[in-house]
């Protein structure tokens, strides 16, 4: 493999990039809907994507874990100094943290602030959550704070990956890409 670093499985990229998609829309859906501005349709609209989404985040997430857990990923290639595999653990290990808390975290602001989740209610999933208004703030502002992180390690796991793809390329943006066939 002349030394450069192996890739991720099918099953690992498809979770990987999803996860992206979602929280890619999550971002600026959450900016929106708490935004001034709006019409009120077009903010519960924005409400109701939100926490759907997020349900389905919750779950696709819990995967996503499981998996990387059962699924170890390929060793980083030996070229690698030091503090470059250190940042990529500790990153990583902090986006899969508020890759947590962010839906946990706005699943019980919703279901401690009375509010439903259509899409686990239309399922019968029962509230897990008393209603609780001091809950709800303090789940509503660890959401807030957790999103800020999340924004800052997402811009520094973007710029890793646009370095290792453009400047470096040394295969280690191609671990994760969808392998692209030629011929």
């Amino acid at each position: 493999m002349d030394g450069r670093a192996r890739g991720y499985g099918t099953t690992a990229r498809l979770l990987h990039w999803l996860v992206a998609l979602l929280i890619l829309l999550m971002i600026p859906a959450g900016y929106l809907m708490t935004g001034e501005g709006l019409a009120r349709g077009t903010r519960d609209a924005l409400f109701l994507f939100h926490k759907n989404v997020g349900a389905a985040l919750i779950a696709v997430v819990a995967l996503r874990l499981v998996w990387r857990l059962t699924h170890p990923p390929a060793p980083l290639p030996a070229h690698l100094p030091a503090w470059q595999r250190r940042a990529a653990g500790l990153s990583h290990a902090g986006l899969y943290v508020l890759m947590v808390v962010m839906p946990l975290s706005g699943y019980v602001r919703v279901r401690a602030g009375g509010f439903p989740i259509e899409a686990l209610d239309r399922i019968g999933l029962p509230g897990l959550v008393p209603r609780s208004d001091a809950l709800a703030q303090a789940a509503s502002n660890l959401h807030a704070a957790a999103a800020w992180g999340l924004i800052a390690l997402l811009a520094l796991h973007l710029a890793a990956a646009a370095q290792h793809a453009l400047i470096h390329r040394d295969g280690i943006w191609q671990r994760i890409w969808p392998p692209i066939r030629r011929g």
